[in-house]
């Protein structure tokens, strides 16, 4: 198992600095990770430091509150890819979901699954905020609006992944969509249970600490 190629090796913090995000992808170039996910502003700096490596670059829309408009987030896909971006990790519109909204729902994911013109997208359902039946429901809707991955949690809001909610969501897409667990995954104990679980990717700040079996006390 490469565990490396499971980590998106992520910084999406406000004060994040060029000589960070430099920082960022080195390590990814190091470690081979699937990618570096940050935020749009850094997406063509990233694009050029991972030129000609095997590191996708990765980021995110409507973060972290996923209360954007369904333009402004297709924008924000659009312009993201033409910068370079290869994979989009989009939020939900999570208020209309526990609203029972979910034609508005689906339609705010297929927007941005448009605009990323067959790129993978990881669709954000911030778990935490839902009930068990709205994680189901928000799966059924990522796959019909044909998102590449459901994933766990932002990293932002009141917590971050759970095995529970990493089984739940694997045993709902059916191999439809994959899963990608963020959030909270600070050991390598924590890494590896989210894999057996069901993720097929791993959001972290902390992707050189775990695979090293160092645990990272602090980060997304």
């Amino acid at each position: 198992m490469e565990l490396n190629r499971y980590i998106d090796h992520t910084l999406l913090k406000a004060d994040a600095t060029k000589d960070r995000i430099c920082q960022l992808c080195e390590e990814a170039k190091e470690h081979h990770f699937a990618s570096v996910c940050v935020n749009s502003y850094w997406v063509s700096t990233c694009r050029d430091l991972l030129s000609g490596s095997d590191v996708k670059v990765c980021t995110v829309v409507g973060f972290p509150l996923g209360a954007m408009s369904s333009e402004a987030k297709a924008f924000e896909c659009q312009q993201a890819i033409a910068d370079g971006a290869q994979e989009i990790d989009m939020v939900i519109n999570i208020g209309e979901l526990k609203a029972g909204h979910y034609e508005a729902v689906e339609a705010d994911i297929k927007a941005v699954v448009e605009a990323a013109q067959g790129k993978c997208v990881k669709v954000i359902l911030e778990t935490c905020l839902l009930s068990k039946a709205e994680i189901i429901k928000a799966c059924e809707l990522c796959m019909s609006a044909k998102a590449s991955f459901v994933k766990t949690s932002t990293g932002f809001s009141t917590s971050g992944a759970t095995i529970e909610n990493v089984r739940l969501m694997k045993d709902c897409v059916k191999g439809v969509c994959k899963v990608k667990a963020a959030g909270g995954v600070r050991s390598y104990e924590d890494l590896m249970a989210m894999v057996e679980a069901g993720a097929d990717r791993i959001g972290t700040s902390a992707g050189v600490q775990l695979l090293n079996k160092e645990e990272n006390t602090k980060g997304y």
